[in-house]
């Protein structure tokens, strides 16, 4: 396993655009007995009821949303290259297999909080809210029909920032 260090916040510069949108993330969640991950390019960072807080994006089938769900605390990883392995976890369901393993990834943990040990900056989130979206929620009515044609909505978590962890 590798030697992860506390990072301030205050250091932090990351281009959220850049970090998320276009080399995506790993979000895991669950416990040391079981634990899963997913590939995210939606998502945020900002400031949120006196928070620093992170919000991710989660759809309704995936089997992560499970082990969000079921755990208080969830991890965003973020990676220096990692593409073709972030593409085959965002393609192949935990479910029918061990996807972190077949990334030939591994689990790390701080405290009881999975992440992906492979990445090089991680951040700690403990979940705050949960909001479901729903199609009569959109403004724009074209979101619906052009990201939920299949009705696999998403869930909205903010989690706040306990801890952000460098390699």
């Amino acid at each position: 396993m590798h030697t992860f260090q506390p990072y301030p916040t205050e250091l932090l510069e990351l281009n959220p655009f850049t970090k998320i949108g276009k080399d995506w993330m790993l979000i895991t969640a669950g416990t040391k007995e079981k634990a899963n991950t997913m590939t995210a390019s939606w998502g945020g960072f900002g400031v949120l009821w006196g928070k620093n807080v992170a919000f991710i994006f989660v759809r309704e089938s995936r089997y992560t949303k499970e082990f969000i769900d079921a755990n208080d605390t969830f991890s965003l990883t973020f990676f220096e290259g990692q593409h073709a392995a972030l593409k085959y976890l965002g393609t192949v369901s935990g479910r029918a297999e061990d996807k972190i393993a077949g990334a030939r990834f591994n689990i790390n943990f701080s405290g009881s909080t999975p992440f992906i040990d492979e990445g090089n900056f991680v951040f700690i989130c403990k979940k705050l809210s949960a909001t479901p979206l729903t199609a009569d929620q959109f403004i724009d009515p074209a979101i619906a029909s052009s990201f939920y044609q299949d009705n696999d909505m998403h869930t909205m978590y903010v989690g706040e920032i306990t801890q952000i962890l460098a390699r």
